[in-house]
């Protein structure tokens, strides 16, 4: 057994946090374990992706076409644009949050409408607004945590196996704002 975890974003929405504690919630429960960081154009608002691969043994970092049990996307673009990497019966964790490309920003291209209802038509899809659930919680910053949480009961682990991995991966003075953070997604219908 292997599963196969895709986290999508835009730079600065916490993917590579988001994959760490991932990969060491699986460590945490004696899986081995495999990630790799994708950097696109990071610190200008591009594309960042992670792949997460845990199980009894993982020879390779990388999920192919077709192989992620779960998508996490910290934005509705970015969710569009790798959904083909989602096996049949995955799901897709989706924060429904725009964030315009500079393509759309310079007007070379339009931002496509109607991306949620796209997704929805073919795959399993959990829709949570983590940018509004982290300004309620008066930090933005934990967006990556809502979403993290939403998607955490498909990845699978206890809770106190999440709350422990975030403890000792966020820094100290955010943990609990994190945990908070955390408990908003998994508390979420989904």
């Amino acid at each position: 057994m292997v599963k196969n975890i895709m986290i999508v974003g835009v730079g600065g929405q916490g993917t590579l946090l988001t994959s760490r504690i991932i990969g060491r919630a699986a460590m945490k429960r004696g899986y081995d374990v495999k990630i790799s960081e994708v950097h696109g154009m990071a610190q200008r608002g591009g594309s960042v992706v992670t792949f997460v691969r845990f199980g009894d043994k993982v020879y390779e970092p990388v999920v192919e076409e077709g192989e992620a049990d779960v998508i996490i996307a910290f934005e509705r673009l970015e969710a569009l644009r790798y959904a083909h990497f989602l096996k049949k019966d995955g799901t897709i964790v989706v924060n429904d949050h725009r964030i315009d490309p500079m393509t759309v920003v310079t007007g070379a291209m339009k931002y496509p409408e109607g991306i949620i209802e796209t997704l929805s038509e073919n795959t399993n899809l959990v829709v949570i607004e983590g940018l509004k659930a982290a300004l309620e919680l008066g930090n933005s910053k934990v967006l990556n945590s809502v979403v993290l949480g939403a998607a955490a009961k498909k990845i699978g682990f206890e809770l106190d196996t999440w709350l422990s991995v975030i403890s000792e991966t966020v820094p100290s003075k955010t943990i609990e704002i994190n945990h908070k953070a955390f408990m908003v997604g998994y508390s979420a219908e989904n």
